[in-house]
């Protein structure tokens, strides 16, 4: 028996709905259940052919868990040693180098030094930074918002170098980005699963956080293609099984704003109830895939086009 395993937190809602419609399919050989770890012992199996994670970038000890249970043979979702090397400059920067228009963005060094660092770890870094550069290149409006993290935590909206100065002063040992403001005409969620199945969802961002997805956005066919090839290129680079595409249309020109997502929202009262059935069925499907695939004691990650590349020293483009 395969068993398909579902790694959360706090949320509900998904993971049981997940795991009942696996075990409703019942598909020959398999069923799911919530991941119960009561040991874990260098290069021991898990005992699972697919985890779906939700919840190792808030806990390391099951990062830690889940890159262990991948080396003996789990097909992890997502790949857990990707995930721990990704972050959002680095996304913003691989768009730029596969055709997928994004805001203009810079990275920031963190306002306080680092634990266990002094000016002295600092000699290759200018001081001031070419703070006239950045603010032209950027611009203003603009949002500065840390480089490797999730939701809507320390998030500023900034109208002036005065303002980024103030803000900034607040931001500690956080690393940041500084990101021209896109101002859209209409805005987009996209969940891409697998790397092949897409669901774009009308959003508004700038709803009460329970009304976001409540918007009245009527996109063509055609601007429907095009955002479905964005998404889809931008996760078969990156080489996420499950994640979420945010994308603000400009002058007919859809902009990926934020695309490392891979623990997305997936609550019944915050995405809906089409939404969340969509999220469900298309997972529930997906995670049976991948357990009838996985083969035990080698390698069942999805590793994205980007490594693919890199591996074989081929261009990007």
């Amino acid at each position: 028996m395969k068993k398909i395993g579902i790694l959360h937190g706090k949320e509900r809602s998904f993971p049981e709905a997940f795991v009942e419609r696996i075990n409703l399919k019942a598909p020959a050989g398999i069923q799911a259940e919530p991941v119960l770890i009561d040991k874990v012992a260098q290069g021991e199996d898990s005992r699972y052919a697919v985890i779906v994670d939700r919840i190792s970038q808030d806990v390391p000890f099951y990062r830690a868990f889940l890159k262990n249970a991948a080396l003996c043979g789990t097909a992890v979702i997502n790949n857990p040693f990707w995930w721990s090397a990704d972050e959002k400059f680095f996304n913003n920067a691989l768009a730029t180098r596969i055709g997928v228009p994004v805001p203009k963005t810079v990275i920031l060094p963190s306002r306080d030094l680092p634990e266990d660092t002094s000016d002295a770890s600092f000699s290759n870094l200018a001081y001031p930074l070419d703070w006239k550069g950045i603010f032209e290149y950027v611009g203003f409006p603009a949002y500065m918002k840390p480089f490797a993290g999730g939701g809507w935590k320390n998030v500023y909206r900034l109208e002036s170098m005065d303002e980024f100065f103030e803000k900034h002063a607040e931001t500690g040992r956080l690393v940041m980005l500084l990101q021209e403001e896109i101002i859209f005409d209409e805005y987009y969620r996209c969940y891409c699963i697998g790397g092949k199945h897409v669901r774009i969802m009308p959003y508004e961002p700038r709803n009460p956080h329970h009304l976001r997805y409540v918007a009245e956005h009527r996109p063509t066919p055609e601007r429907l293609k095009q955002m479905e090839e964005i998404v889809l290129r931008i996760n078969q680079y990156l080489g996420y099984d499950f994640n979420t595409v945010e994308l603000a249309v400009r002058d007919g020109i859809p902009y990926a704003i934020d695309f490392c997502n891979p623990a997305p929202d997936a609550d019944l009262k915050s995405v809906g109830e089409e939404n969340f059935e969509w999220v469900v069925e298309t997972m529930a499907e997906y995670a049976i895939e991948r357990a009838r695939e996985q083969q035990a004691g080698v390698d069942n990650l999805t590793w994205g086009k980007y490594l693919a590349h890199s591996v074989g020293k081929q261009s990007l483009i």
